[in-house]
């Protein structure tokens, strides 16, 4: 191990030799278009890597990817899905709208003729379907099995008996229809027609898509039907389409608008059409290469995804002003071009790289998520953070030395020279608030701050936690703004609003109204399965739809009480096989399942070889989801059967779970993280490590105040926004430490402290501001977004920067201040002078 002395010998010799920083800065000031030729192709090989990540994804899928809960209820979906056949299923819903009334004879026919048309139309793959006319004509006759057969029951059927057979077979199978129906009127508004596909298992999207499609095509050949009137398809594949064109619709309003703003704040900030055009190449170069990074990594573009470029803009944006900002105070000061960047790459090379990885370090946290679309967030944003480091760090520099060059040399003018925020401007004299505070009442400031600190992250601890497929969804407020756009910007269509304003308001239910109890254990096929599937059906818990005491689920038991009444053949076997006259077969069990299980209806609820059966509960409509979620958790530990709860809201909540989970750690995991670095590369930069804590009081105060901010603007925690916490540490270190680090250039060189504040103010302040106030317009438009989810990640990213940049200029100098008296009264705090320590030890003084 060496001593002391040989390490005071290396480093000695390190500092006749030139370091790679010294070396750098050589090739950008004297090679500058070497270093543009190497961009430039490191470019072009990026671009090769862009759209390679796969398909895009959107929608509440991409965030239940690898989840237990959603491998659970995938592998119940595969258990019943398409019993005994190579099929793959898919099902759509067709909402049937009548004022006078959709039970009337006349628009039972319509319903009926729909699903013959639909039955026997060749491409449309329709094996079965379900309406309230189906299941009429079924309780006047149960022989008419299909459409045609049910057709002419109903045509035959006096008013009278069709009146009383609409509320028999509402008692015994339930009408899919609206909640204004009462058996005594025979009326409803709205009603349902489940259809039924016979798809491929290897279907994708768009052939589902196409189906229900057509279904709605063949709908409008109905007389009487006319889609988006009276006629509203609904299946996952068209959700799942018009949630990615909720994406197109909201790019192609916001990009242009944030474009506009970024160009205008930073032409302000600029003020030279040169300086502009570099550094919006500069900002292009960033996307590419992080675009090409996702191609290469195989990373699919995602909403989640979406967030990362907003981010890796404003850090590009406030590095690139910082840069020009910096060199043109040097350049006003007399330097030379290649002096002057030299200058300014050295002394802002430091605070690039703290930025750089401490943003790095606020990203990356989200690794110890664990949802997968969040460590997509972490690697991507991670990585293009770094990008943006070396392209605003290496190639802007080189880029601006080789043109103003280029410019010295003709005729070009300078449109504008001077720096950001100089003595004389109006920002100049705006800007010192926060240094005149610092002098006459620093304690005050800082301690005041300290306190609403507190109070706002106590605040913040209320915020609620959100994840459901309609949290992607527009209200109608949105949707009828951007309609008064005009073309290309007007919206396309969107059935998903009206399909859930259906469900909402005429069938008091959610988009997802139903968990599921999924029972896989072998004593599904023996007698004690009916009883325990009767058992978890009674005195069911409060967030359950039930009368009686008993819930409104669909089960082996509601299947099978429908079937009695419609087979006599059927009831006589269970009457035969119930010893008890309790209604449940407690003898012979196969036989029963084997006469069940001759239709479909049945093996929707129990598996072929009986190994599996589940109970489908529908939800009340004031249970939220976790109440519904725990509901189905309590009846499924309740079962003496192996049974777990599942379904598409218990699978939501298991992601709800994990976002409350990893934006605490990953905040944690941040903020302990940029501590420690902070400390550290003062220490080793200046010896002291005092000035990592300093920079770190304004970034608490920053994100203390964001998270009240949600609670307050009423934004719950999502997977969109949930690294916004830890993503906050960054955008606040970014702006302390371009603060903290120029002040202690000015500082240690010799400066008083308020000296050091006031320079530090007219110079870093003029740039910070200018980089607050394109990063807060340009990317604050992301709230004109029609998918909320982005909406609300636009808000919080403006917030965010807005506060890091106000406790930047008004907060961080009082805590200078007050650390600078407690030094002269107390001694020096934190100061850790490794080389004077070594020169001390070894004698070398």
């Amino acid at each position: 191990m060496p001593d002391l002395d040989e390490i005071w010998d290396r480093d000695a010799s390190a500092e006749t030799e030139p370091s790679l920083n010294s070396r750098l800065n050589a090739v950008i000031t004297d090679h500058p278009w070497r270093i543009v030729l190497a961009f430039a192709v490191i470019t072009v090989l990026m671009i090769g890597g862009m759209g390679g990540g796969g398909g895009q994804q959107a929608g509440t899928d991409q965030f239940t990817d690898g989840l237990e809960e959603q491998e659970a209820l995938e592998d119940m979906q595969d258990d019943f899905q398409r019993q005994g056949r190579d099929g793959g299923g898919s099902t759509a819903n067709l909402f049937i709208t009548d004022e006078r009334n959709t039970l009337s004879k006349d628009s039972l026919l319509r319903m009926l003729e729909f699903q013959e048309r639909a039955e026997t139309e060749d491409g449309l793959r329709v094996t079965s379907s379900t309406s309230p006319a189906s299941l009429v004509a079924r309780q006047l006759d149960p022989e008419a099995d299909t459409p045609e057969a049910q057709r002419r029951v109903i045509e035959r059927t006096s008013q009278g008996q069709l009146e009383a057979a609409i509320a028999d077979a509402d008692e015994t199978a339930g009408l899919p229809v609206s909640t204004d129906f009462t058996r005594e009127s025979a009326q409803a508004d709205v009603a349902q027609i489940a259809v039924t596909y016979d798809t491929p298992p290897n279907a994708d999207t768009d052939d589902r898509a196409e189906l229900q499609t057509g279904t709605a095509e063949l709908a409008d050949e109905i007389d009487g039907y006319e889609t988006g009137e009276n006629v509203e398809v609904f299946g996952d594949a068209i959700i799942e389409q018009e949630t990615l064109q909720l994406l197109g619709d909201t790019a192609i309003v916001v990009f242009p608008a944030a474009l506009v703003l970024i160009m205008f704040f930073l032409l302000v900030a600029y003020r030279d059409p040169i300086d502009l055009t570099l550094g919006l190449i500069a900002l292009v170069m960033t996307m590419i290469w992080t675009f090409g990074f996702m191609g290469y990594a195989g990373i699919p573009f995602s909403d989640s995804l979406i967030t990362v470029f907003p981010l890796l803009l404003a850090v590009g944006i406030d590095f690139g002003i910082h840069i020009i900002n910096r060199y043109r105070e040097e350049r006003a000061a007399g330097a030379a071009i290649g002096d002057a960047m030299g200058i300014t790459t050295r002394q802002l090379s430091g605070a690039f790289l703290i930025v750089t990885i401490t943003t790095v370090i606020g990203f990356a946290a989200n690794l110890t998520s664990s949802l997968s679309q969040l460590r997509d967030f972490g690697i991507v944003a991670a990585v293009g953070i770094i990008f943006t480091f070396l392209i605003f760090g290496v190639f802007l520099p080189a880029g601006k030395v080789g043109l103003d060059r280029l410019r010295a040399g003709t005729r070009i003018p300078n449109f504008g020279t001077s720096p950001l925020g100089s003595e004389d401007s109006i920002l100049g004299r705006i800007l010192p608030v926060g240094t005149k505070a610092a002098r006459v009442a620093p304690v005050i400031v800082l301690v005041s701050a300290l306190v609403f600190g507190g109070a706002a992250a106590g605040y913040g601890t209320g915020v609620d936690t959100e994840f459901s497929q309609e949290a992607f969804f527009p209200d109608e407020d949105r949707i009828a703004q951007y309609e008064r756009l005009p073309e290309p910007f007007a919206p396309s269509e969107y059935t998903f609003m009206t399909v859930l304003e259906y469900l909402e308001e005429d069938f008091d239910q959610g988009f997802v109204g139903s968990v599921t109890v999924y029972v896989d254990d072998p004593d599904v096929r023996s007698d004690a399965a009916f009883r325990e599937v009767d058992r978890a059906i009674t005195n069911p818990p409060d967030a359950f739809v039930q009368s009686d005491r008993r819930a409104d689920a669909d089960s082996i038991i509601s299947v099978m009480e429908q079937r009695e009444d419609t087979d006599p053949e059927f009831a006589a076997t269970v009457t035969r096989t119930d010893s008890n006259n309790d209604g449940l077969p407690d003898r012979d069990a196969d036989r029963v399942y084997d006469e069940l299980l001759e239709e479909d209806d049945a093996r929707q609820y129990v598996t072929s070889d009986r190994s599996a059966t589940r109970i489908v509960y529908q939800v009340d409509v004031d249970a939220d989801q976790t109440e519904a979620t725990n509901a189905a958790e309590e009846v499924a530990d309740g079962m003496r059967m192996d049974a777990t709860a599942t379904g598409s809201l218990v699978v939501n909540q298991a992601v709800i779970d994990r976002i409350s989970e990893s934006a605490i750690t990953s905040l944690i995991v941040a903020f302990v993280l940029t501590a420690i670095f902070l400390m550290l590369s003062y220490w080793w930069l200046e010896g002291r490590m005092i000035y990592g804590v300093i920079n770190l009081v304004p970034v608490l105060v920053t994100v203390a105040m964001l998270a009240a901010s949600m609670r307050l603007f009423d934004v719950p925690l999502s997977p969109f926004n949930a690294p916004i916490l830890s993503v906050s540490i960054g955008l606040g270190v970014d702006y302390t430490v371009h603060f903290m680090h120029r002040f202690v250039d000015e500082y240690e060189a010799g400066a008083d402290v308020h000296q050091a504040l006031a320079v530090t103010v007219r110079g870093t302040g003029g740039a910070l501001t200018g980089s607050m106030l394109t990063t807060v317009c340009g990317l604050g438009v992301l709230y004109l977004a029609l998918i909320p989810l982005i909406m609300e990640f636009g808000l919080l990213l403006a917030l965010g920067v807005f506060y890091a940049y106000l406790t930047s200029i008004l907060l961080l100098p009082s805590t200078i201040v007050v650390w600078d008296r407690l030094e002269r009264r107390f001694g020096p705090i934190g100061d850790v002078r490794w080389r004077a320590a070594a020169r001390s030890l070894t004698g070398r003084e």
